[in-house]
């Protein structure tokens, strides 16, 4: 397994595969930032080109999972990683609450601790679902999703591709958001938001458009 990304985000989801006991030939991957050591808490190895990342397929198989937190670049280091023949896997924690009947998490998920999914739950490609965020029954969120901390998505809600719901904030139920949207920390949405805008406040208004 490759961790695409060395960063914040990237050691969160180490947590995750530590509590699943996944650590077995685990590399990170990271070409940005120069200042990194050659390994990460003296123990796994950090990639720096796709070079580096064609050898670590052959060798040890091509599962990644995305260690980077903003939508847009998630999607671009999916598509860098399938094109070098990668494939993508979701990391889900144990301490994750999954419901038992029609969940459907697309491939390249990361849920982590403590979150809560309820039945009838539909999440696109590559969604992050982060601590303590609560998903209820027929939401249905599209692909590279961000659900913040303690976020709360509430019955039959609509997110779209590329949103990012922040910390604490909640969607009613019914409600639609559209693509490419922030929803600010804290905001309570109670009216559908259209594609490509910035909202915040309670109840959440529109800012600008992105």
């Amino acid at each position: 397994m490759i961790i695409v990304g060395a960063g914040g985000f990237a050691v969160e989801i180490l947590e995750i595969l530590n509590q699943n006991n996944e650590l077995e030939n685990l590399a990170f991957f990271d070409d940005y930032n120069i200042n990194l050591p050659q390994s990460l808490y003296n123990k796994f190895p950090i990639l720096r080109n796709e070079t580096q990342v064609a050898e670590h397929f052959k060798k040890f198989g091509n599962t990644f999972t995305l260690g980077i937190g903003t939508p847009k670049v998630r999607k671009m280091l999916y598509d860098k990683f399938v094109n070098l023949g990668g494939n993508l896997n979701s990391t889900v924690s144990k301490f994750a609450e999954i419901g038992s009947y029609n969940v459907l998490i697309g491939n390249g998920a990361n849920i982590l601790s403590g979150a809560i999914l309820s039945n009838n739950v539909k999440l696109g490609v590559a969604n992050i679902v982060y601590y303590n965020s609560l998903i209820t029954h027929d939401v249905i969120t599209g692909d590279f999703v961000e659900i913040s901390p303690a976020a709360k998505l509430l019955g039959r809600c609509t997110i779209g591709d590329y949103t990012t719901i922040g910390s604490n904030a909640v969607i009613l139920p019914d409600i639609k958001v559209g693509k490419n949207v922030i929803v600010g920390a804290g905001a309570v949405v109670t009216k559908d938001l259209p594609d490509n805008c910035t909202a915040f406040g309670v109840p959440a208004k529109v800012m600008q458009n992105r």
